[in-house]
């Protein structure tokens, strides 16, 4: 943007590099900001990655929830029926890429989940207990509390700025929801509650990723993700599945052709959810019971 822009902006403070070291970034308040509280500064790489974490946080902002998040890339997403729980499923769905890198939780962070971190890792959480607090000071482990509720975050996603040589884009963010109307079961194998469940969690997901989406989860855990890929991306994202592919569900916001969905009976996918389905695929799911739902909304990113 250009610097008569900036200087209408107010200035928050410089970083001590952007996105990478030979590159100088500050920080500057466009409008209205979250309510946060640091442990220590935030770099570039923090914050870039502590908003893609709190994104994908803020859609299950009224449940246990734990994101992993690394090279502004989602590895792992997990619900859980307790706070510990959540973040075991997310670290056992990835267990290499969660060694370092952001992870936001939904609820208070205890003791207990803290001490299974290092000090590769940044948190994020909307409240820590005082026995969390004194382990991530005593391993100088990085923490950010969350003042703001969760369930405001979206209020504050606002624009997202690209500068070009071209000139600067200005777009609006990505809030589209799931339209009951548009949102249909159109196989003849009809899914359980618990597989709907899933598609919608994994739909939630798919939308904050870059082009060429596929999430496969199974039991409110992702066990496999693909991303930005131009071709094979849903051989990686079973491929990343392995076993876990059994009974799991696949969200994608690629168009899906018979070789795909037959990969996926391969894999054993009971389910899949994309914006919609021609009827050379919905055929040869029905030959093989596997459940389809179109959302008549396509997420696909084109960067």
């Amino acid at each position: 943007m250009e610097n008569t822009k900036l200087n209408e902006m107010e200035y928050i403070n410089t970083l001590s590099a952007g996105a990478t070291f030979s590159q100088s970034a500050k920080l500057y308040k466009t409008g209205d900001i979250i309510d946060y509280v640091s442990s220590d500064e935030l770099s570039y790489s923090d914050i870039v990655n502590m908003t893609l974490a709190l994104n994908i946080a803020s859609e299950f902002f009224d449940v246990c929830a734990t994101v992993f998040v690394k090279n502004n890339t989602l590895t792992s997403v997990a619900l859980g029926s307790t706070m510990f729980d959540s973040f075991g499923k997310a670290v056992d769905s990835n267990p290499i890429d969660a060694l370092c890198g952001v992870v936001a939780v939904t609820k208070k962070a205890e003791g207990e989940l803290v001490k299974l971190l290092t000090s590769q890792h940044l948190i994020v959480a909307p409240e820590f207990s005082k026995e969390a607090i004194e382990h991530l000071e005593a391993s100088k482990i990085k923490y950010v509390t969350i003042k703001t509720p969760l369930n405001e975050y979206k209020n504050y996603l606002k624009e997202e700025y690209f500068s070009t040589p071209f000139g600067t884009i200005v777009q609006d963010m990505n809030k589209k929801e799931l339209d009951k109307d548009s949102f249909q079961v159109v196989s003849k194998t009809k899914p359980n509650v618990e597989q709907v469940e899933d598609s919608i969690f994994a739909w939630k997901i798919s939308k904050y990723l870059r082009s060429s989406a596929v999430v496969v989860v199974k039991d409110f855990k992702t066990v496999g993700i693909s991303q930005g890929m131009q071709n094979s991306a849903f051989e990686y994202a079973l491929n990343l599945s392995c076993d876990n592919a059994k009974e799991a569900v696949l969200a994608a916001d690629v168009p899906m052709t018979v070789h795909d969905l037959n990969v996926a009976v391969q894999n054993r996918i009971s389910l899949i959810i994309q914006p919609g389905v021609t009827q050379d695929v919905l055929r040869q799911a029905d030959k093989f019971n596997v459940a389809v739902i179109t959302t008549g909304i396509s997420n696909f990113s084109l960067v």
